[in-house]
This record gives structure tokens, C-alpha cells and sequence, in this order.
């Protein structure tokens, strides 16, 4: 009788051994999974931070005059940090709000080549349309072909431009054709970081897609400021409104960080 009771308690003794052993087990790989997710965001971290680096480089790297009555934008270009509002969930929240300046990216310069701007249908540009082509979309172009003038009066017409890399682009500004009664009255813009990616629409603050009104007469320059900023390297404008025909001059503003 006593050997069965010695018997029994070895038989408990090793089930609680191996009962612990096996609880041990399952707490050190949750411990090992935890790990490995923490080291998962500390990498998605590191990788964001040196994204973020690179824009903040490439925006202390840009020199303009912004109070100069000879800049290029020809507009007073300082915003109040305070009256920024809060940025939504996303990419461009990594400029605000250290957004007080801005610069043209290069329509009116010339800085921006052709090979960045293109269009929807635009291999159907023969004939007359060749000199209307989405390249001649330079703000205060003149002379025949001073604007770009699409082929088609629909909204599924599009203007795009290629930062070439991204950049964080604070602000829209558009003239009509420079010859005749022809301008785009309302737009909305959509934008994407890889060539690969969705296009986005950017948004209004109650989550819509946010309508831009342009232009009511061919030469007034109408300038809309991204708040937040758009941190993108391709830009595309859709015109949603026209009169006469869809037709187009324009010009991008970079943000800056301060004016070196």
C-alpha cells in the first residue's frame, strides 16, 4: 500500500514537472513573437525616420527670396504656424507645422521639363492640339500654344506632373488659356508616392473629396494652399468645371522649412 502511495506521488510530481515545463514553454515563445513584432515596428520606425530625414534634407536644400517682390510666386507667402489645423492620419502630417514658406517648383522657370508633365490622351494630340500640348501648362505662358488645352471636355480628363522624387507640395496655382475666354473654374486633386501605388484623393476636413475653384477669367492667377501639405512625388489635377473648354496654365509650391 505504501509502495502504490510513493508511486502515485512520483506520477504526480512528474505531471506537475512536465505541466510547468510545457507553461514555461508557451510563455517564452509569446515572449519571442512579442520580440519579433517590437522589432517589426522598431524597423518601420527607423525606415519612416529616414524617410522624414530625406524630406527635411531636400527641403533645407531649396533656396528661395520669399518676400522678394520679384519671387517667383509673386504672392506673400508667409503662413502663421499657429492658424495651421490639426493634420489628418497619413503622410502629410510630416510636414506640419514646420511648413512657413513656399517655393515655385518650376512651371513658369522652365525648371520643370516637359518630360514631367503630361496628360490623359495625350498621344491623340496631332494637328492644332500639338501646340496645346500639357508641357505649354506654364503659369504666364504667352504666344500661340500658352496653355494646355485638352483634347476632350469631360471629367475624366487629368494634368500630371512628376516630382521626379517626393516631395511635399504646399500649394496650387492655375491661370486660363492666355488668348482666349478659356479656364478651368473647379478641379480636385488626387497624388501617389510609387508609380505602383492607388491614386489618392485629397480630402476635405468632413472626409470628401476636396473641391478647388479655380480660375473666372484667362489671365488672374488663382492660388490655393494645401493645408495639410501633400507628400507625394506624382500630382495629378482633374478639372471638374470649365468655360469654353478645359484649359490650363499653372505652377506647384514646395513647402520649405524656412527661407536659406
Amino acid at each position: 500500500m505504501e509502495v502504490t502511495a510513493r508511486c502515485a506521488a512520483v506520477l504526480l510530481l512528474l505531471f506537475l514537472s512536465q505541466a510547468l515545463i510545457t507553461v514555461h514553454s508557451q510563455e517564452e515563445e509569446e515572449a519571442a513573437q512579442e520580440g519579433a513584432v517590437a522589432q517589426d515596428e522598431e524597423l518601420q520606425e527607423e525606415d519612416q525616420e529616414e524617410v522624414i530625414e530625406t524630406w527635411t534634407r531636400n527641403m533645407k536644400a531649396c533656396t528661395c527670396d520669399c518676400e522678394s517682390a520679384d519671387s517667383p510666386t509673386r504672392i506673400p507667402t508667409v503662413i502663421p504656424p499657429t492658424s495651421l489645423p490639426p493634420p489628418p492620419q497619413g503622410h502629410s502630417q510630416n510636414c506640419m507645422p514646420e511648413c512657413p514658406y513656399h517655393r515655385a517648383l518650376g512651371f513658369e522657370s522652365g525648371s520643370v521639363t516637359s518630360e514631367q508633365i503630361s496628360a490623359s490622351n495625350q498621344d491623340q494630340y496631332t494637328g492644332w492640339y500639338s501646340s496645346w500640348i500639357p508641357s505649354k501648362a506654364r503659369l504666364n505662358n504667352q504666344g500661340f500654344g500658352c496653355a494646355w488645352l485638352s483634347k476632350f471636355n469631360d471629367q475624366y480628363q487629368w494634368i500630371q506632373i512628376d516630382l521626379k522624387e517626393v516631395g511635399v507640395v504646399s500649394g496650387i496655382l492655375t491661370q486660363g488659356r492666355c488668348d482666349a475666354d478659356e479656364w478651368i473654374t473647379k478641379y480636385s486633386v488626387q497624388y501617389r508616392t510609387l508609380e505602383t501605388l492607388n491614386w489618392v484623393y485629397y480630402k476635405d476636413q468632413t472626409g470628401n473629396n476636396r473641391v478647388f475653384y479655380g480660375n473666372s477669367d484667362r489671365s488672374s492667377m488663382v492660388q490655393n494652399l494645401l493645408r495639410p501639405p501633400i507628400v507625394a512625388r506624382y500630382i495629378r489635377l482633374l478639372p471638374l468645371g470649365w468655360h469654353t473648354r478645359i484649359a490650363m496654365r499653372m505652377e506647384l509650391l514646395m513647402c520649405m522649412n524656412k527661407c536659406t
